[in-house]
């Protein structure tokens, strides 16, 4: 693991922290690798019940190192392969969002470029009320990565994405919960406490019905009626022979609160 992240496991719930507070946490490539080892054994492992991603320090991350894009103007290039080398490091988008676990982005501070794209890919994300928010992207120059359009999308519309992506606005935490690109603010003090304990609420919810729900939600999002439907009922059912299921029914029945082991 790359000192440019960190990962701590606790109570079920695995933390990735992009780690590099002197640059607003920009990204690295080392820091990429990671998360795409990282959030890939997190998928497949049964203890992991949630996973947060956030940045240290008062940010959480300003995307690309544009000192080192402005490096390389004039450097030979071969087109094809900088698109490959890109689209395999932009799977960690698709990691988050389709993933069977809860992923929920903490951002203190700063989400700018494909950092925000990357927050927008989890399902769920708590911002500080001050916290600035930004595509960024057409400030430098350049059109967008890591799923940011295709989530911006989704959460705001068509033509209010069109406008963050043109304009590259910055708006604040609290006017990103008025949008729906966060699910909630806080002030900053407060954070920490209120994302412990949202992260702590995801990771006591039925994990495998969790995935189950997201495969549902996600295919929602592009397929037709037909295909939810039939998704629905296959997860479903499914899901009726999880031990989750069958323990939460007893204690429906016994009437006491249910205990989710993720199985």
């Amino acid at each position: 693991m790359s000192d440019d992240l960190l990962e701590t496991v606790e109570s079920g719930i695995a933390t990735l922290t992009m780690n590099r507070p002197e640059a607003r946490n920009a990204l690295t490539r080392a820091m990429m690798a990671g998360l795409s080892e990282s959030l890939t054994r997190f998928a497949s492992d049964r203890s992991i019940r949630a996973v947060v991603l956030t940045g240290a320090g008062d940010a959480f991350c300003s995307g690309g190192d544009v000192k080192g894009f402005a490096a390389n103007v004039g450097a030979e290039v071969n087109l094809d392969e900088k698109i490959q080398d890109l689209r395999v490091r932009m799977e960690v988008s698709r990691l988050l969002h389709e993933m069977p676990k809860p992923t929920l982005a903490v951002i203190p501070g700063p989400a700018a470029g494909a950092g925000l794209s990357m927050a927008l890919a989890c399902d769920m994300r708590i911002a500080a009320d001050t916290a600035k928010i930004t595509t960024a992207f057409s400030k430098v120059g350049l059109s967008g990565d890591f799923g940011g359009t295709y989530f911006l999308t989704k959460l705001v519309g068509a033509a209010k994405a069109r406008e963050l992506y043109f304009t590259a606005d910055v708006v604040l935490g609290k006017q990103a919960e008025a949008l729906g690109i966060v699910n909630k603010s806080v002030p900053a003090d407060e954070l920490p406490a209120a994302a412990a304990a949202m992260a702590k609420k995801l990771a006591s919810l039925p994990t495998v019905a969790i995935g189950y729900m997201k495969k549902n939600l996600n295919t929602a999002l592009e397929g037709t009626l037909s295909d939810v439907l039939d998704w629905e009922a296959n997860q479903m059912i499914r899901s009726f022979e999880t031990e989750d299921h069958k323990g939460a029914a007893q204690a429906f029945v016994e009437k006491r609160a249910p205990v989710f082991n993720g199985r």
